[in-house]
């Protein structure tokens, strides 16, 4: 399952040192997971580190 950044982002830069795979870009409006290079932190974290830092909460876990 990759992450999801909900639209609600306030693009404040916290989650995109977190990623192992450079997967978070700036999109449009907001920031996005590219779905190809999500992992979910597999192999570098027992859980996807972008999640537990963002404020808002806006980061989610959906079926691929």
């Amino acid at each position: 399952m990759p992450v999801l950044i909900e639209s609600d982002c306030i693009n404040c830069d916290m989650c995109v040192p977190e990623c192992p795979n450079d997967a978070i870009s700036m999109g449009k409006e907001h920031y996005v997971v590219d779905v190809n290079k999500c992992t979910e932190c597999e192999g570098f974290y027992d859980e996807p580190a972008c999640i537990p830092v963002c404020p808002i909460e806006c980061m989610v876990l959906v079926p691929s």
